[in-house]
């Protein structure tokens, strides 16, 4: 009785989510201390403590009915404007509170800006490897997900192969870095070619291009690496934000949308965001979590907690024979599959109770994902298995 749509969804649901409930299963069977389940982003940085002090406060102190009553579509204006200046002072941009929707993650905000800006069979362009949900997000509002092929030299987008996918029909193009699955920040040369070309293809259609920028990752990079802010490089960037990373508050569902002023027809667009935030049912972002990522903005998760997990899988995988570029953000590592097929090498894998995803859910066929935001136990303990594994494809 389902729609067929869904029916559709259903048969092809998230891969990742698949493995998370397979590692439940087998830390009952094996004891969860046996079982090294690399499959899900979930972070186990523990929020910062300004976070609980934060909610502890709200709740005694702040009038109930604000606490917990329904707002402007877009958010708290007092939050909003916080959230805007925070921006500012961080990139140097010029944003104020109406260039801010606060969300339910960013899943719900790439959710309502897709929901205000598709028609039936416009396209959206993403660089394989992709986080994999996106094709959903496109799909919610009969979109059409245009794939770009992998650069498996470095990772950055495949700008040539762009160029000659953009149509007439291309609505928008995501990016999302630093990546999920690979880590890889894209470089301010990759972003500002990726605007020229934007730029020259919006003149020779007649058409707006949106940039969305998915950055849940933003604030996870390694070695002083930057991420650039894309509203400074293209006009027509929306940016996608959520907690979920940078507060350890994946369960919390709290984020923001950055419409600019200067984006091509802002007022109709954001009167759209506004509206698609109320009919998709979100209604608002959640109340007291908008009010606790005020309080928080500042705030941030040990960073180094990752970094040191990174660097002692990156440097033992290697070194047992695994291919990978080294992340600069995030917390996934991108492994070629021994063997070639993915898919068999993830199965190969759970014999030695390691899960680990097949890059076939981002598009990449032959290499596998490992999120190591795991506690580091778990990685020093999951070294035997990998090494085990890696000497039966010798």
């Amino acid at each position: 009785m389902i729609s067929k749509k869904m029916v559709s969804l259903v048969q092809n649901s998230s891969v990742i989510r698949a493995m998370f409930e397979e590692g439940k299963e087998l830390a009952n069977i094996y004891g969860e201390e046996n079982v090294f389940d690399f499959s899900i982003g979930n972070p186990s940085v523990e929020p910062p403590i300004e976070v609980k002090e934060a909610i502890i406060d709200i709740i005694t102190k702040d009038s109930p009915n604000l606490v917990h009553g329904y707002m402007n579509n877009s958010g708290y204006e007092d939050v909003r404007e916080v959230v805007a200046k925070h921006i500012n002072n961080t990139h140097g941009t010029t944003f104020v509170g109406e260039n801010i929707v606060m969300t339910v993650g960013a899943a719900g905000g790439l959710n309502v800006i897709f929901k205000a800006l598709l028609n039936k069979d416009d396209e959206v362009i993403v660089f394989a490897p992709y986080f994999g949900e996106y094709r959903s997000y496109v799909s919610n509002y009969d979109g059409v997900l245009v794939e770009i092929s992998p650069n498996t030299v470095d990772f950055q987008p495949n700008l040539d192969e762009l160029k000659k996918k953009i149509t007439a029909k291309t609505k928008a193009v995501i990016v999302n870095t630093p990546n999920n699955p690979t880590g890889v920040v894209y470089s301010e040369e990759t972003i500002r070619n990726l605007a020229s070309i934007l730029e020259e293809k919006q003149k020779e259609f007649g058409t707006s291009i949106y940039l969305i920028s998915d950055e849940p990752y933003r604030e996870l990079v390694y070695d002083g690496v930057e991420v650039p802010y894309l509203t400074k490089y293209y006009k027509n960037t929306v940016v996608g934000y959520s907690y979920s990373k940078s507060l350890s508050l994946p369960g919390e569902r709290i984020g923001y949308l950055v419409l600019p002023s200067q984006m091509d027809d802002f007022g109709n667009v954001s009167a759209a965001v506004n509206v698609a935030n109320r009919i998709l049912g979100y209604v608002n972002a959640p109340s007291l979590m908008q009010r606790v990522v005020a309080r928080c903005i500042d705030a941030k998760v040990d960073v180094e907690i990752y970094n040191r997990n990174r660097e002692v899988l990156y440097n033992n995988l290697t070194a047992f024979g695994y291919r990978c570029i080294k992340p600069q953000g995030a917390f996934y590592l991108f492994i070629e599959a021994l063997g070639g097929d993915d898919f068999a090498f993830a199965n190969a894998a759970k014999k030695h109770n390691i899960l680990i995803v097949p890059g076939t859910s981002f598009g990449c066929p032959g290499y596998c994902r490992i999120a190591y935001c795991v506690d580091y136990r778990k990685v020093t303990g999951a070294l035997a298995g990998f090494e085990k594994l890696a000497k039966e494809y010798q």
